[in-house]
């Protein structure tokens, strides 16, 4: 990889901004990648959240997988 700085605010708007930006590409790679590909790869997404031993941290996995497949099916 590159040099890149992909520093993060410490700001909380300019994080929850950015977060909502990467749940947004994530989205529309998945829908360039054609319809099977991408249930692989969020049926992998759901198992990966089911071995979490943190449950808050599965929690907040669920639901930005959640948010994700509803803004795919779109």
């Amino acid at each position: 990889m590159s040099d890149e700085d992909f520093s993060t605010s410490q700001e909380t708007q300019k994080l929850s901004d950015e977060v909502a930006c990467l749940k947004m590409m994530v989205t529309l790679i998945l829908k360039g990648m054609g319809q099977a590909d991408a249930g692989k790869v969020i049926i992998n997404m759901e198992r990966y959240v089911q071995t979490l031993g943190d449950k808050p941290q599965a929690e907040v996995f669920s639901n930005t997988i959640k948010q994700i497949k509803t803004a795919y099916r779109q």
